[in-house]
């Protein structure tokens, strides 16, 4: 099987945009240093991000519900995709990192027991000059881009 590469253009990195939940403060805890990774899930078939997010890539974070402001980056230190797991399985591999997470309890609902999980850590956490994300049509709250710069308003 062939990997597609063309989010990997610059010396074999992407840049992503990354949603954070800001009723659980995702981004204050980043920022405190209380939180170190963050967390996707999928029920289908596939585990989230399917190898895409790799280490040293440049994740851009926007908080749910805001305004679309970019203000803040990180890079990623390590990437951990699971295999198909069962229910349980997935509750205690969520558990198992709840100290690098901080999820909130509706984020234990949301992603606890997901067949498949991919956790990321994030290093070098910095504040930037913001920028306002400009949002097409797409809803999901992960966007792999080849260049950041392309979605600016």
């Amino acid at each position: 099987m062939s990997t597609s590469s063309w989010y990997q253009n610059r010396s074999g990195n992407a840049d992503h945009i990354v949603y954070l939940d800001k009723k659980a403060k995702e981004l204050q805890k980043l920022i405190n240093q209380e939180k170190t990774m963050i967390i996707r899930g999928a029920a289908g078939k596939k585990v989230p991000l399917g190898g895409r997010v790799k280490e040293g890539d440049m994740l851009y974070f926007v908080e749910t519900g805001s305004d679309l402001m970019i203000t803040h980056r990180a890079m990623v230190k390590q990437v951990i995709e699971t295999d198909k797991m069962t229910e349980e399985e997935s509750v205690r591999f969520t558990q198992s990192y709840q100290d690098q997470l901080k999820l909130a309890p509706h984020q234990i609902e949301r992603w606890a027991g997901k067949k498949f999980l991919c956790l990321v850590e994030v290093l070098n956490l910095e504040a930037i000059e913001p920028f306002q994300y400009k949002r097409e049509k797409n809803m999901d709250d992960w966007i792999i881009l080849d260049d950041v710069l392309t979605v600016m308003e």
